[in-house]
């Protein structure tokens, strides 16, 4: 009988180690990447049955990974292990196609669970996570200022890029985008959320979990 093949994405070094070792026994680990453009490519050439994903990513941001991957390998389960307990990061993990959300400090006694329930074909919530986390799927109004919400997924792309300190030219090679393209959606940016310098950017994108402070 085949082994589910499982792809990871973390930043992470030791993490992923540890993950594998957990695994290796029960999975087949196609691969591991370390930022949200190369899962997009890993995804792609390696066809995993599951792909286990942080949130906080280099590059691409893991939600913003998971609205690709929807398109690019829909039959891929999705499965994000990150420190975010937030409910506003749980719903918006699950509104762009996760199976499964649990917490890293969980993962030596939940990880193998997890999976095994998406395998099934179930879903899978850490207890560790608030309960009333998926509240916002369910709601019959909208919510304000939900996190991922405010911008389209390329002003996104572009604002997180510009909080980890790349260039316009580095964003539109990155993006495959002009570099007049990338200030216009800078512009946009601006005015939208009232970002002024790349410490503005920076510390949005930290508060809203595209990116980690420096460890």
């Amino acid at each position: 009988m085949r082994r589910p093949r499982l792809l990871l994405a973390d930043d992470h070094t030791l993490l992923l180690e540890g993950i594998r070792l957990l695994l290796e026994p029960e999975f087949d680990l196609v691969g591991s990447v370390e930022d949200g453009q190369a899962l997009l490519a890993a995804a792609r050439a390696l066809k995993p049955d599951i792909i286990l994903l942080d949130i906080s990513m280099p590059v691409l941001n893991g939600i913003d990974a998971a609205l690709k991957l929807r398109k690019l390998e829909p039959s891929a389960k999705l499965i994000f292990l990150t420190m975010h307990s937030d409910p506003d990061f749980v719903a918006a993990a699950f509104r762009a196609g996760a199976k499964g959300y649990l917490l890293k400090r969980a993962a030596a006694t939940e990880l193998l669970t997890a999976i095994r329930e998406v395998m099934k074909g179930n879903h899978y919530v850490s207890p560790l996570v608030a309960r009333n986390a998926l509240e916002p799927l369910i709601a019959t109004s909208p919510r304000g200022n939900r996190v991922f919400d405010n911008l389209t997924p390329r002003q996104r792309e572009i604002l997180q890029l510009v909080a980890e300190g790349k260039s316009r030219k580095e964003i539109g090679a990155i993006l495959n985008i002009s570099v007049k393209t990338v200030e216009f959606h800078k512009s946009a940016i601006r005015r939208l959320l009232d970002l002024r310098t790349v410490a503005d950017f920076t510390r949005y994108a930290i508060e809203h979990g595209m990116i980690v402070a420096e460890r």
